[in-house]
């Protein structure tokens, strides 16, 4: 069993009557549920934009711990201060540290569009991503049916929800559908953990025109986010570039310096 597969299987455990434990009723309470979600899609669509998407994340299955001792309120606060289109806030807190409350604390705290970067299997979660202050959702292609990709995809639409669809290989454009507009491409193989920038950019070539491709993981300098430009990428979600740093906001602007102004 690759990392993936162990992730989905607990995932599977640890929701299975999540839904009866909280319910639909509390989660719809939220003073977050029926707020107007931000448009990522908006954001990295604008001309003077970064179209960088920080991400806080303290820990990975594939790095170890990367910062625990960063406080998110400091470093969500730095981002969005210093360029970020977007910021990325990881849920799991088995494999990657982190925790609905970290979203709910960025979202009190931020005034971007907010995603969260969990493993999403069923509609319950999909319900609690608003209900905890998120703007955008990921689905992962890699554990999930084109059909439930759609489903997924068309309930978040519903509630408002913004879909970022995450890619791995070429096999996986065939999930990408009317309500996914956000197509991510993840430099790095979640069963391998191998970066491949090369496969990205070649698959970049067979989305649809119309989506807005996201490069994702591996990125770790102003040059690589030039070279994905030029293959028509409009977001760059960098998260370990920026955490393994003892002050990430500090890090994230140092880079942001290094850019050129998007056109």
């Amino acid at each position: 069993m690759n990392i993936l597969e162990e992730i989905i299987e607990y995932k599977k455990v640890f929701l299975k009557g999540k839904n009866e434990e909280i319910g639909y009723k509390k989660l719809e309470a939220s003073v977050y549920f029926n707020k107007e979600c931000l448009s990522l899609a908006k954001e990295l669509n604008e001309e003077k934009t970064t179209g960088i998407i920080t991400e806080f994340k303290r820990k990975s299955p594939s790095k170890g711990i990367i910062n625990d001792k960063a406080r998110i309120e400091e470093v969500v606060k730095a981002y969005e201060e210093n360029g970020a289109a977007g910021i990325s806030v990881l849920s799991d807190e088995k494999y990657f540290g982190g925790s609905n409350e970290d979203l709910i604390k960025t979202r009190q705290i931020i005034d971007i569009p907010l995603l969260r970067k969990d493993f999403i299997i069923n509609e319950y979660q999909v319900v609690e991503t608003k209900s905890i202050g998120a703007d955008v959702i990921l689905l992962i292609a890699a554990c999930l049916t084109q059909k439930e990709v759609k489903g997924l995809a068309r309930t978040a639409k519903n509630l408002g929800l913004e879909v970022l669809l995450e890619l791995h290989n070429e096999k996986e454009i065939d999930h990408i559908c009317d309500e996914t507009e956000l197509i991510g491409i993840n430099n790095r193989n979640l069963k391998t953990f191998e970066v491949d920038i090369e496969r990205s950019i070649r698959m970049a070539e067979m989305i649809p025109a119309a989506k807005i491709k996201i490069a994702e993981s591996g990125i770790s300098s102003a040059d690589d986010v030039r070279l994905f430009r030029m293959s028509g990428f409009k977001g760059f979600l960098i998260g370990e570039n920026f955490m393994k740093e003892n002050d990430p906001g500090k890090a994230f602007k140092e880079f942001v310096g290094g850019l050129k102004p998007h056109k």
